[in-house]
Protein backbone atom coordinates (compact mmCIF):
# COMPACT_ATOMS: atom_id res chain seq x y z
CA UNK A 1 0.00 0.00 0.00
CA UNK A 2 2.78 2.43 0.92
CA UNK A 3 4.59 1.65 -2.34
CA UNK A 4 1.48 2.65 -4.29
CA UNK A 5 1.11 5.95 -2.40
CA UNK A 6 4.82 6.67 -2.87
CA UNK A 7 4.48 5.99 -6.63
CA UNK A 8 1.46 8.30 -6.89
CA UNK A 9 3.29 11.08 -5.04
CA UNK A 10 6.33 10.69 -7.30
CA UNK A 11 4.15 10.80 -10.45
CA UNK A 12 2.25 13.87 -9.32
CA UNK A 13 5.48 15.65 -8.37
CA UNK A 14 7.91 14.71 -11.14
CA UNK A 15 5.70 14.53 -14.24
CA UNK A 16 4.55 18.19 -14.05
CA UNK A 17 8.12 19.25 -13.24
CA UNK A 18 9.51 17.28 -16.19
CA UNK A 19 6.80 18.67 -18.51
CA UNK A 20 7.56 22.23 -17.39
CA UNK A 21 11.27 21.78 -18.08
CA UNK A 22 10.59 20.41 -21.58
CA UNK A 23 8.23 23.30 -22.40
CA UNK A 24 10.77 25.79 -21.09
CA UNK A 25 13.51 24.31 -23.28
CA UNK A 26 11.24 24.29 -26.35
CA UNK A 27 10.21 27.86 -25.69
CA UNK A 28 13.81 29.06 -25.65
CA UNK A 29 14.70 27.10 -28.78
CA UNK A 30 12.05 28.99 -30.79
CA UNK A 31 13.11 32.38 -29.46
CA UNK A 32 15.46 32.97 -32.40
CA UNK A 33 14.21 33.04 -35.96
CA UNK A 34 15.50 30.34 -38.27
CA UNK A 35 17.19 31.68 -41.37
CA UNK A 36 18.29 30.19 -44.65
CA UNK A 37 20.51 31.41 -47.45
CA UNK A 38 19.43 31.94 -51.05
CA UNK A 39 21.76 32.66 -53.93
CA UNK A 40 21.90 36.39 -54.64
CA UNK A 41 24.18 36.40 -57.70
CA UNK A 42 27.84 37.15 -58.20
CA UNK A 43 29.91 39.84 -56.52
CA UNK A 44 32.18 42.22 -58.46
CA UNK A 45 35.07 39.77 -58.03
CA UNK A 46 33.04 36.84 -59.45
CA UNK A 47 32.31 35.10 -56.14
CA UNK A 48 28.86 33.67 -55.41
CA UNK A 49 26.95 35.82 -52.93
CA UNK A 50 24.05 34.81 -50.72
CA UNK A 51 21.13 36.61 -49.10
CA UNK A 52 20.00 35.51 -45.64
CA UNK A 53 16.22 35.24 -45.38
CA UNK A 54 13.88 34.09 -42.64
CA UNK A 55 11.98 30.86 -43.00
CA UNK A 56 8.25 31.47 -43.38
CA UNK A 57 7.18 29.78 -40.14
CA UNK A 58 9.58 31.62 -37.87
CA UNK A 59 8.80 35.32 -38.31
CA UNK A 60 6.49 37.12 -35.93
CA UNK A 61 4.35 38.61 -38.73
CA UNK A 62 4.17 36.61 -41.95
CA UNK A 63 4.16 38.41 -45.31
CA UNK A 64 0.74 38.77 -46.90
CA UNK A 65 -0.58 39.37 -50.40
CA UNK A 66 -2.44 42.69 -50.68
CA UNK A 67 -6.01 41.85 -49.70
CA UNK A 68 -5.15 38.52 -48.08
CA UNK A 69 -5.21 34.90 -49.18
CA UNK A 70 -8.53 35.18 -51.04
CA UNK A 71 -7.14 38.06 -53.09
CA UNK A 72 -4.05 35.95 -53.86
CA UNK A 73 -6.22 33.09 -55.17
CA UNK A 74 -8.29 35.60 -57.15
CA UNK A 75 -5.08 37.03 -58.66
CA UNK A 76 -3.94 33.55 -59.71
CA UNK A 77 -7.31 32.65 -61.25
CA UNK A 78 -7.62 35.93 -63.18
CA UNK A 79 -4.04 36.09 -64.46
CA UNK A 80 -3.11 32.43 -65.05
CA UNK A 81 -2.81 31.62 -68.75
CA UNK A 82 -2.92 27.90 -69.43
CA UNK A 83 -0.13 27.14 -71.93
CA UNK A 84 -1.64 26.02 -75.25
CA UNK A 85 0.69 23.02 -75.71
CA UNK A 86 -0.09 21.65 -72.25
CA UNK A 87 -3.81 22.30 -72.74
CA UNK A 88 -4.02 20.45 -76.07
CA UNK A 89 -2.05 17.51 -74.64
CA UNK A 90 -4.36 17.38 -71.60
CA UNK A 91 -1.51 18.01 -69.17
CA UNK A 92 -2.59 19.09 -65.70
CA UNK A 93 -0.63 19.55 -62.53
CA UNK A 94 0.40 21.65 -59.59
CA UNK A 95 3.60 23.70 -59.66
CA UNK A 96 5.06 24.38 -56.21
CA UNK A 97 7.32 27.43 -56.10
CA UNK A 98 9.30 29.29 -53.49
CA UNK A 99 10.03 32.99 -53.60
CA UNK A 100 11.37 35.68 -51.31
CA UNK A 101 9.23 38.58 -50.15
CA UNK A 102 11.89 41.25 -49.55
CA UNK A 103 11.80 43.81 -46.75
CA UNK A 104 10.26 46.33 -49.20
CA UNK A 105 7.54 43.83 -50.27
CA UNK A 106 8.96 43.10 -53.73
CA UNK A 107 9.24 39.50 -54.94
CA UNK A 108 12.56 37.88 -55.88
CA UNK A 109 14.36 34.52 -56.03
CA UNK A 110 11.47 32.60 -57.61
CA UNK A 111 12.26 28.90 -57.87
CA UNK A 112 10.25 25.83 -58.89
CA UNK A 113 10.47 23.32 -56.04
CA UNK A 114 8.25 20.65 -57.57
CA UNK A 115 7.25 21.15 -61.15
CA UNK A 116 5.00 19.60 -63.70
CA UNK A 117 5.29 20.15 -67.44
CA UNK A 118 7.94 22.68 -68.54
CA UNK A 119 5.39 25.15 -69.94
CA UNK A 120 3.32 24.97 -66.72
CA UNK A 121 6.48 25.67 -64.69
CA UNK A 122 7.29 28.70 -66.85
CA UNK A 123 3.74 30.04 -66.50
CA UNK A 124 3.87 29.70 -62.71
CA UNK A 125 7.16 31.65 -62.65
CA UNK A 126 5.68 34.36 -64.90
CA UNK A 127 2.60 34.62 -62.72
CA UNK A 128 4.63 35.02 -59.53
CA UNK A 129 7.09 37.45 -61.11
CA UNK A 130 4.26 39.79 -62.13
CA UNK A 131 2.56 39.80 -58.70
CA UNK A 132 2.08 43.14 -56.97
CA UNK A 133 4.25 43.88 -53.92
CA UNK A 134 3.29 42.09 -50.72
CA UNK A 135 3.08 43.38 -47.18
CA UNK A 136 6.53 42.35 -45.92
CA UNK A 137 7.11 40.01 -43.02
CA UNK A 138 8.29 41.44 -39.72
CA UNK A 139 10.47 40.08 -36.99
CA UNK A 140 11.04 42.09 -33.81
CA UNK A 141 9.23 45.11 -35.37
CA UNK A 142 11.69 45.13 -38.30
CA UNK A 143 10.71 44.26 -41.89
CA UNK A 144 12.76 41.27 -43.03
CA UNK A 145 13.06 39.17 -46.22
CA UNK A 146 11.00 35.99 -45.91
CA UNK A 147 10.92 32.85 -48.05
CA UNK A 148 7.38 31.79 -48.97
CA UNK A 149 6.17 28.58 -50.65
CA UNK A 150 2.96 28.42 -52.73
CA UNK A 151 1.47 26.07 -55.29
CA UNK A 152 -0.12 27.10 -58.57
CA UNK A 153 -2.72 24.57 -59.82
CA UNK A 154 -3.35 23.93 -63.51
CA UNK A 155 -6.57 22.08 -64.34
CA UNK A 156 -8.54 22.02 -67.58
Amino acid sequence: MQATIKTIIMKTTYIPLFTSIILLILGFSNARAQTCRVAAGLSSDGMQTFKEVFEYDFVEVKPTFPGGNEAFLDYINKNRQYPADAYTQGIEGRVTCSFVVNADGNISHIRVIKGSHKSLNMEAIRLLAEMPSWQPGRHSTQCVPVRVVHSIPFRK
